[in-house]
Order: structure tokens, then C-alpha cells, then sequence
């Protein structure tokens, strides 16, 4: 026989006893991957199989084991886990992209430019629009309805604050809203000038008359509004939003959305606070999809300190005799806790001035006796005694926007004075005592990116690197401590940690690619940091290329 002939039956035999190859439908390669699991560890690999990591490993063993349908070449690049937002408004952003942007105006008059600039182009029957702020004017004073009024004479006109807790209103939507200078609301404002006329703008609780008074979107509008939304944050990286108040009609809408796949992004929807929201999800339990879970309802203690609409224990440092307001005062805490309680939902608490984050840490502590995995949160958690950092835990999680601190920051002492100062944005004293944080931005309050949420939490400094040492930087966090409030703890705060959270076997695919590590980059250059894909459930659903 010739030479070649026991070369073929020699390959052959090897051949046939080695193990037939394992199908799976995605090998991602040449990564530096943080799974971030309990040791933190790194890989370079990992396989996928129906929307779950199979296996984590190396690239060569990997190719050998498994017959694959794709493989993503990540060239180097880093990956995370899938990022989570722990407090956003999902349907508000889409809400935004259709109405005036007044994000980062430098005064009213850019303000007034803006609305006349949108409504030459849109001519809508009524102008809403989001996103002025008046500490960054050059006069910090509240604007008036005057030139409203003489700008658009018959048309409502409603502009909200940055921070949703405030509102500009013209004559003719103040006639729409049924608002005179005797109404009253608890937990709200409408402001009067010296004569006792109406100013036009609304604090808190009275701005839902307005809200009543907007004609409600239409089906086809809210689509647009939440597909535009879920773009914008898968070009970010985000694989789960945790929506912070939604109406039954819109999380339907999201969860039909889901089902036609005609929606990506998975939803962490809070319930909108509501009686009539609460009897129907309440006695229908806890909802959970693959990409939607609804099992919280969404409260409001208080305003915010930048209106000064934040309920503080003293008055505010800047305006003698003001204290802020209740919006859910602490009675009707206390019995909202109670019946949600008992209904194993989960209860999360808008609370930023320290006489709500107290009222609102009692009636958790009061009524999660006997529940002692309830993992109720604290949303913002901005102000807080330094005595009352100790009713926080792994049952009562302080969900926090570090975004809020480098925003705030050149006001905020202002607000509060040096003392009360010490115990705001208290990022690392929060972790130090509950032994969690979950991050998010709460945008469109801020900016979508996570990056500037993982900067803010690092270096406590805004985008033009200020201030040069950081803002309080006591109490910033470690990058794996902020990483892992970005993913794992964010998870297990919506009860989904045995599903998402970390690169591990079993766990759904959700993972995030991007241009640089930023575990090791130095500090200043994190917001630089671009997203080149992301994967939700092993699926490609943003790419840069």
C-alpha cells in the first residue's frame, strides 16, 4: 500500500472518535469580558444558545467543543453585561423627541426662541415641551406667563421643568386646567405674584390639572414615542429600563410591543400610583415576561430640591420660611405601605428633601416586618440625616442618579447650607450601610448615556471635568462598585438576578460592547467612551458599524 493510504485511515479514525461538535448559535471572541460574577472575574469568551450563555471559556476550546451558527469578533473590545438603568422614564423620553427640547437653555428668552422655532414647524393645537432649568440662567428666578401670553394669546402653551416637579403655563392652558388664584392642592403650589395673580407657574400636584387638560396621545403617537426611546438607549448600550411610573394602557402597550418584537429592550415597570392602577395590578399579582415585569408601584413623598419642592426637616437655606411639601403625606405613606405589603409588590419612593426620605424609611421599616426579602427602594435617597442612614439595607435599597450630584452641585449647598450638605448625594455612606446601590439616570432628567452615570460615580465631576478634585469625594464609589449597581445589583433589586446581571451560565445574553475599558482608562476620558454593540438575549440589536 502507499504511504497516503495510512495517512487516511489514520485521520479517519481520529476523526470518528472524536465528539460530535455541541449546536449553538453564537461564539463572542476576543474580548475583555468583566462577567462580573462574585470574584470579579475575566474572560474571552462565551457561547450562546437560545438567548442564554452556555458557556464562558476560552476562544480556541470553545471553537473545538461547538458547531456555531455566528460568531462576534469583538477585536479587542470590552465587554459588560447588559447595562440597566434602575430609574429612567422610558415613554417620557419618547414623549420629549415630540414635543419642544428646552434641555440646556441659558435663559428664557432661549426658552420663548425654542417654542417659536417648534411651533413655526409643528403648528400643534397645544405646546408642551421639557427641560428648562432656571438655576442655569443668569437671573435663577421663576419665569411668568407675560410673554407667553403675548406670544401665543390662543394657544396653550405648558413647559415643564427639567426635573418634571415644575411648570410654566400660559393664560389660555390656566383656562384649559380650570386653575384660579383660590386653588389648592396638597402637596403643591400654584404661585401667586405680589397683586395675588397667577404667575403661571406650578409646583408639583397642580400641574395634573394641566396634564388632564392635554389631549391624550394616540396609539400610533405613543409607538412612535416608545420606539424612539428604545433606539436611543440601545444606542446606549441599555438592555433594561426600569420604567419609574407608568399607566396600565402604556405598560400594555409595551408588553404587546414585546410580543410582536416589535420592542427589544427589556421593561422594569413601576406602576403609576393610582387607585385605579393599584386595584387592577394588585389583585392581579405580580406580571413576568421575558422581557417585561411588572411588580412595583411607583410613589411620590416629595418634589425636588431644584424647585424647591423637596420636603426638608428645616427651612431651605436660600428662602427663609419655606420648607418644600409632602406630595404623599406621611399617613397615607404608611397605609400605601401597608396594603402593597400585603400584596407582594414592591414599593419605590421618589424622596429627595431629609423630612421625606424619614417619613418615607419609617413607613418602610414599619410595614416590612415579617417581609424580609421586599427589597422596597428609595428613589434618589438625595437628602437624608446622617442619623437615618442606618434604616437602609438590602430590604429598603437606596436607588440613586449619580448625574443628580454633578447637576446639582453648584446649587445644592445653596439650597440646604454646609450641614445639611453632608448627608446629600451620599453615594458611598449609602453603600456603606445598606451593602447595595442600583444606578440609573433618571432621564430624560439627564442624558441617556450610562458613561456619564459611571463617571459621575467615580470621579463626582461634571463633563467639563469639574471640579478639579471632585465634588465631595467621600462619597464616590469604586468602579466595580458602580459597575456592579449598573448590572448585578440593579438585577437582584428587581428580583432578576437569577436571569440577568452578570456574564454566567444560564443567565439571559444580554451584554454590552464598548471601545475601551473603562475598569482601567483613566478617570477623565470615561465619558469618551462609545458603544460599539449591543446584545439583548444573544441578539445583535445595535451595532456602530
Amino acid at each position: 500500500m502507499k504511504p497516503y493510504f495510512f495517512y487516511f485511515i489514520a485521520v479517519l479514525a481520529l476523526t470518528s472518535c472524536a465528539p460530535e461538535k455541541i449546536s449553538a448559535d453564537l461564539l463572542v471572541k476576543n474580548a475583555t469580558i468583566y462577567t462580573v460574577n462574585e470574584t470579579f472575574d475575566t474572560a474571552n469568551a462565551f457561547v450562546v444558545k437560545d438567548g442564554k450563555i452556555l458557556e464562558i471559556g476560552l476562544k480556541p476550546e470553545l471553537e473545538l467543543k461547538y458547531s456555531l451558527k455566528n460568531t462576534y469578533d469583538a477585536k479587542g473590545a470590552t465587554i459588560v453585561p447588559g447595562l440597566i438603568d434602575a430609574h429612567a422614564h422610558l415613554y417620557n423620553l419618547g414623549l420629549a423627541k415630540q414635543q419642544v427640547d428646552l434641555m440646556g437653555t441659558t435663559s428664557y428668552d432661549e426658552v420663548l426662541e425654542r417654542v417659536q422655532a417648534f411651533q413655526s414647524e409643528k403648528n400643534v393645537a397645544y405646546i408642551t415641551g421639557r427641560g428648562w432649568d432656571q438655576n442655569d440662567w443668569e437671573v435663577k428666578e421663576f419665569p411668568t406667563r407675560k410673554e407667553l401670553d403675548t406670544l401665543f394669546p390662543d394657544t396653550p402653551v405648558a413647559l415643564t421643568r427639567v426635573d418634571g416637579h415644575a411648570m410654566i403655563i400660559n393664560s389660555k392652558a390656566i383656562e384649559l386646567a380650570g386653575i384660579t388664584p383660590k386653588t389648592k392642592m396638597e402637596g403643591g403650589e400654584v404661585q401667586l405674584d405680589s397683586l395675588g395673580q397667577l404667575t403661571g407657574i406650578l409646583i408639583d400636584s397642580p400641574m395634573a390639572l394641566v396634564r388632564q387638560s392635554i389631549p391624550k396621545p394616540s396609539k400610533e403617537f405613543s409607538i412612535q414615542a416608545l420606539k424612539e426611546a428604545e433606539q436611543i438607549c440601545l444606542e446606549h448600550g441599555l438592555t433594561t429600563v426600569n420604567d419609574a411610573g407608568l399607566s396600565r394602557n402604556i405598560i400594555e402597550l409595551i408588553d404587546s410591543l414585546q410580543q410582536a418584537k416589535e420592542l427589544k429592550i427589556k421593561v422594569y415597570a413601576m406602576v403609576s400610583n393610582s387607585e385605579k392602577n393599584l386595584d387592577y395590578y394588585l389583585n392581579n399579582g405580580v406580571i413576568s415576561t421575558d422581557r417585561l415585569t411588572v411588580r412595583s408601584v411607583k410613589v411620590y413623598a416629595d418634589g425636588a430640591l431644584g424647585s424647591r419642592g423637596a420636603a426638608l426637616r428645616e427651612a431651605y437655606s436660600d428662602q427663609p420660611g419655606h420648607f418644600g411639601a409632602m406630595i404623599t403625606p406621611a399617613d397615607s405613606l404608611g397605609k400605601l405601605a401597608d396594603r402593597l405589603a400585603r400584596a407582594g409588590y414592591q414599593m419605590n419612593t421618589h424622596a429627595i428633601g431629609d423630612s421625606a426620605n424619614v417619613a418615607v424609611l419609617r413607613a418602610y421599616k414599619n410595614a416590612l416586618e415579617g417581609y424580609p426579602d421586599a427589597r422596597w427602594k428609595v428613589e434618589h435617597a438625595q437628602i437624608v440625616t446622617p442619623t437615618d442612614f442606618d434604616m437602609f439595607s438590602k430590604n429598603i435599597i437606596p436607588s440613586i442618579q449619580p448625574t443628580h450630584a454633578t447637576s446639582d452641585m453648584y446649587w445644592a449647598e445653596d439650597r440646604v447650607g454646609k450641614e445639611r450638605i453632608k448627608g446629600a448625594y451620599a453615594y458611598k455612606t449609602l453603600l456603606d450601610k445598606a451593602g447595595i446601590v442600583v444606578l440609573g439616570t433618571d432621564f430624560p432628567v439627564e442624558k441617556v448615556n450610562p458613561m456619564h452615570t459611571f463617571y459621575a460615580a467615580v470621579a463626582r465631576k461634571d463633563l467639563s471635568q469639574f471640579p478639579e478634585g471632585g465634588f465631595r469625594m467621600e462619597d464616590a464609589l469604586s468602579r466595580e462598585e458602580t459597575l456592579k449597581g449598573m448590572t448585578i445589583w440593579a438585577a437582584y433589586s428587581n428580583f432578576e438576578e437569577a436571569s440577568k446581571g452578570n456574564i454566567a451560565t444560564g443567565k439571559s445574553a444580554d451584554f454590552t460592547v464598548l471601545d475601551r475599558d473603562i475598569m482601567t482608562i483613566p478617570a477623565d476620558s470615561i465619558p469618551k467612551t462609545k458603544v460599539l454593540a449591543t446584545f439583548i438575549n444573544g441578539e445583535k440589536v445595535f451595532s456602530k458599524e
